[in-house]
């Protein structure tokens, strides 16, 4: 094989490639979304099927003949070319290891315990669930066995969601975040309280839907190539590439933030996708090279940005203007204290910034126990309010609103909530660094996110997967990542907030 030759092979693979994941993400997408709740069963005889394909693409005798000569000859490749074919190797390496019927059994599965979730959340059934996640830890516990039998399970799937994350690097995160926390929390609470009256009443969908909109569009969202639905939990996908991308949200009648923060959080991953380089699209490179890289976006246009002062200031006349009623009264910095109250409460979703930490922990020491096989899966209901009366002071009331309230591990998504967490410590550090040559405040207050946007570009999105998570991070902060940096923001915040000494 002529090495021109296996350049040419090797863009028709990842163009089929980006093919069935097209076609896998809108089925999927659908299911989520607008497809009649009673049509799962047809989902999970269509998705196997394409996974079946990608799987015999993915490993087949051409391509693992392809890659392990373009592997070979990776001195001759450029830059892009040699993180392709590194990316697709890791992937095949893992597919070959998999029998492929337990991996299409295991597509499967995903399928049908997602529909059962949402039942089983809107009924609070955690026994119906129950024997899907058990399926679903038994996977992802015998996986992780044919991957790399030398290494812990549960180290193994934090890594795929961030290279060179394990326990031990979680535990110390988390440790210096919760010394930080929890005495600002306890003086919080002793604080004065502040009052969220405001976020509370009555706010059709139709209004909500138009402060989304428009939310999408100040933020920098293309509409053209960014689209808006409704859905159970939100998540962003792309579809196939970043020309392509889908955001979610939920309105709630009764609270106007929680689709206003939801599409700021959700809008942020889709910035990060649209905004990859036009010339990593229909590779392996297009799209965020990981989750907490993904989450420091998200978390960063959520909070640091729409949660800040100058933000609120901005886009309060439109609140006023969609709920002149609701808003009667109300002043700017009444909604800025509102929507950054700290409380301990049941849903990750609707938690402030200061507890927001809390909930992934408490996720976070679940997972470890199931994986380690130190807590069974029908034992998880009890072991979730426990940990939940023991870090945030709260009482489930059902498990609806607690062990059955995200979609992750219904999903297969097991070593990924740290992500969450570690993206909130990311962002403070890249605001910091960003301030360096940016006056983000001035731009907020202006309702110009354009700088804003195009430092993150420079630095972050047009890069797509090209770097490890780690090389990119330091690249971006200068320097290690340091916790030190969200703990302060943390503090700075809520002292000005609750007038805190």
């Amino acid at each position: 094989m002529q090495l021109q030759e296996a350049r040419s092979q090797l863009s028709a693979l990842q163009a089929k490639m980006f093919a069935y994941r097209h076609a896998l993400g809108l089925i999927s997408y659908d299911g989520a979304t607008t497809a009649p709740k009673n049509t799962a069963a047809n989902r999970a005889r269509t998705l196997p099927v394409l996974s079946g394909e990608v799987y015999r693409l993915a490993t087949g005798p051409e391509t693992v003949s392809l890659l392990e000569f373009l592997d070979a000859h990776r001195d001759e490749l450029t830059a892009k070319e040699q993180r392709q074919v590194f990316l697709l190797l890791k992937d095949l390496r893992f597919m070959q290891k998999i029998p492929m019927d337990e991996f299409l059994a295991y597509r499967r599965l995903l399928v049908e315990s997602d529909d059962v979730w949402h039942r089983a959340k809107a009924a609070d059934d955690f026994a119906s669930f129950a024997p899907y996640l058990e399926q679903i830890f038994d996977a992802k516990k015998r996986f992780a066995a044919y991957a790399a039998p030398e290494k812990d399970p549960y180290d193994y799937w934090l890594n795929e969601y961030e290279t060179g994350l394990d326990r031990r690097t979680c535990d110390a995160f988390f440790a210096a975040v919760h010394a930080g926390v929890v005495p600002l929390l306890k003086k919080v609470l002793a604080a004065p309280p502040v009052s969220d009256a405001c976020l509370l009443g009555d706010f059709p969908e139709p209004e909500q839907e138009a402060l989304a909109y428009y939310l999408m569009d100040l933020i920098g969202l293309d509409r053209g190539h960014v689209g808006l639905s409704t859905t159970e939990h939100p998540f962003t996908t792309s579809l196939g590439s970043h020309f392509d991308t889908r955001i979610t949200t939920h309105y709630y009648r009764g609270n106007v933030s929680y689709s206003l923060f939801s599409v700021v959080h959700e809008g942020g991953h889709a910035l990060y996708e649209t905004g990859c380089a036009d010339d990593l699209a229909y590779t392996v490179l297009d799209g965020g090279v990981s989750m907490s890289i993904h989450e420091s976006q998200s978390r960063f246009y959520e909070n640091l940005i729409a949660r800040s002062l100058p933000f609120v200031r901005t886009i309060f006349p439109k609140v006023q203007e969609l709920f002149p009623q609701q808003m009667a009264g109300v002043t700017a910095e009444d909604f800025w204290k509102a929507v950054n109250k700290a409380q301990p409460s049941l849903i990750r979703t609707k938690a402030d910034e200061l507890t927001y930490c809390l909930h992934v922990m408490v996720r976070y020491e679940l997972e470890k126990r199931l994986m380690a096989g130190d807590l069974a899966v029908p034992d998880l209901p009890a072991a979730w309010n426990a940990l939940y009366k023991e870090y945030l002071g709260v009482d489930v009331p059902d498990d609806t609103r607690g062990v059955l309230q995200d979609s992750h591990w219904g999903g297969g998504m097991v070593g990924y909530f740290p992500s969450y967490a570690l993206g909130s410590a990311y962002g403070a550090q890249i605001l910091a660094r960003m301030k360096e040559t940016v006056d983000v405040d001035a731009c907020l207050a202006r309702g110009d996110l354009k700088p804003i946007n195009d430092w993150n570009r420079e630095h972050i999105w047009q890069y797509g997967k090209l770097y490890p998570p780690q090389e990119l991070l330091e690249r971006v902060l200068g320097g290690p990542f340091d916790p030190g940096y969200y703990v302060r923001y943390l503090e700075e915040k809520y002292t000005q907030l609750y007038g805190l000494r």
